[in-house]
């Protein structure tokens, strides 16, 4: 396991939230287990528990998400994660192009909402199992209504997880 620091974006500083970061373990099948965490978590915003089921729009609240794209290619994938317990998974042709609905199974998606938030994720085994560029990111809204965003890395201006320089983490297949 492996523990990645995500960084707020400069343009859009949170309000009392200073620490996000996600734990991330690949099992030997190549399927994902996230882990979530933010702290201080008093102020923040968790939508409604919902039926765990495919949803789009997830990234308008506090969210999780991962996009992954594999090495040597302008294809890539995006899976949102919400503490409502809804999800959502997309392919991609290339940056912002082609978007379409990713088949996959339901993850599991399980949340501790206090006293620190942790958003778990497991069963993610639709990655096809290539070398992989990873970007870790976060969309978290407080009671103040201050909405901040999280990556491992912002590449430009405005935040844009789909910016290609933001995949960072290199992510191996396993042996």
């Amino acid at each position: 396991m492996t523990r990645h620091r995500l960084i707020c974006h400069p343009a859009t500083p949170a309000s009392k939230v200073d620490t996000v970061y996600v734990d991330l373990h690949q099992q030997a099948s190549g399927a994902l287990w996230l882990e979530y965490h933010v702290a201080p978590s008093d102020t923040l915003i968790v939508p409604q528990f919902a039926d765990p089921v495919r949803a789009d729009g997830l990234w308008k609240a506090t969210c999780f998400e991962l996009f992954a794209q594999p090495s040597g290619g302008d294809a890539y994938f995006e899976f949102n994660f919400s503490p409502s317990f809804e999800w959502a998974a997309y392919a991609f042709d290339g940056y912002r192009s082609g978007m379409r609905e990713l088949p996959c199974d339901d993850p599991e998606i399980a949340v501790t909402p206090a006293p620190s938030f942790f958003l778990s994720v497991e069963a993610m085994p639709e990655l096809p199992l290539v070398p992989m560029r990873i970007n870790l990111t976060a969309v978290i809204e407080e009671a103040d209504g201050t909405k901040s965003y999280w990556a491992l890395a912002h590449p430009a201006e405005k935040p844009d997880f789909h910016h290609p320089d933001g995949f960072v983490l290199e992510l191996s297949p396993p042996v």
